[in-house]
């Protein structure tokens, strides 16, 4: 159908399908919001299903508690009797219970789906090309399906969301890389949490989990460049090599695993890493969610839940200023 036609008009256009955008469509719905969702391929194909998959609330302990978060610092023969697999160099733990793990290639298409049975259009393999203001509605342009419209844009499109938000005079600092993980061959399953390492040498900074059929999943170290024109993000041989030692000095037991594959991901990075996420300063009924530099699997569906209250009902109980696109309008801010 044409722009004129029912079928592509709706309250909320949402241009991106990732586990932010699919997740933020089946909010809207369930406030009973019309909703389309453009996505250029498929649901969840970018950064939303190709990360680590961590769920992570972690952060300083005594902050945390008054959050329900519960965290318990672990250390001595208090952490060798809990995870006597762990390195000796391994001095103290931070163990969040309630942190976790999922798969992220299921992830987002899931709430897609959900988001469908829910009402909503779903459009995949779907390329926007445009998206302008015109009177009271937003007239958005794609490749093959024609235009839709609506007085509502919420752009969720990772990476590129930079290029749309710039094109509606709202430029920001944002740079694209690719993260660096692989997956080691099956061995019994023995490894319940999720481990990190934080270092402010890069190539110490590593972090693993193993699935249940005993793929121990590892990932960190240095990003790689990206393309977004061809929407390539290339595994950097060099980093996985570098990744081993630091990952034997926490395992020593994973040492003669074989890795069986490594893949990256295109993700937005800015420089105080914090991501943009709330209404557009220029222009009324745009709104964004993006630049969640590599942190964005954890709180997606939270996001996608803060954002349809926005949209409803112009205000949120979850504090959402520090995120705002206006910080960068005087210039960069300070990392």
């Amino acid at each position: 159908m044409n722009a004129s036609g029912s079928a592509n008009v709706a309250d909320v256009i949402i241009v991106g399908g990732g586990l932010m955008g699919a997740s933020a469509a089946l909010f809207l719905r369930n406030r009973g919001r019309s909703v389309i969702l453009l996505e250029r391929g498929l649901v969840g194909q970018q950064a939303s299903g190709v990360n680590f998959g961590n769920v992570r609330r972690q952060a300083y302990a005594k902050d945390a508690r008054d959050y329900g978060l519960d965290l318990e610092i672990i250390a001595g023969n208090s952490l060798r009797d809990r995870y006597p697999y762990l390195g000796r160099e391994v001095l103290m733990g931070s163990l969040g219970p309630i942190d976790g793990h999922a798969n992220p290639r299921l992830v987002a298409p899931a709430f897609g789906r959900a988001a469908s049975r829910a009402g909503a259009r779903v459009e995949e393999n779907t390329e926007v090309l445009a998206i302008e203001k015109v009177g009271e509605d937003f007239c958005v342009e794609t490749r093959d399906r024609g235009q839709f419209r609506a007085p509502v844009v919420l752009i969720t499109a990772g990476a590129w969301a930079t290029a749309m938000a710039e094109k509606f005079g709202e430029p920001v600092p944002a740079v694209a890389r690719g993260p660096q993980m692989g997956v080691t061959e099956p061995v019994p399953y023995r490894i319940e949490p999720t481990l990190g390492v934080s270092s402010p040498l890069v190539e110490e900074t590593v972090y693993l989990r193993q699935v249940s059929r005993g793929n121990i999943v590892f990932g960190g170290g240095n990003r790689n460049d990206v393309n977004l024109e061809t929407i390539r993000a290339y595994p950097d041989p060099e980093n996985t090599l570098n990744q081993m030692p630091q990952l034997r000095r926490l395992l020593p037991g994973i040492a003669n695993l074989r890795i069986i594959r490594t893949w990256s991901g295109i993700e937005g990075y800015l420089p105080d890493d914090l991501p943009v996420m709330g209404s557009s300063a220029k222009v009324p009924g745009l709104y964004y969610a993006f630049g969640f530099c590599g942190a964005g699997f954890q709180i997606g569906p939270a996001v996608g839940d803060v954002m349809a209250e926005l949209i409803d009902t112009a205000t949120t109980v979850t504090p959402i200023e520090p995120f705002h696109i206006r910080r960068f309008a005087a210039g960069q801010p300070t990392a």
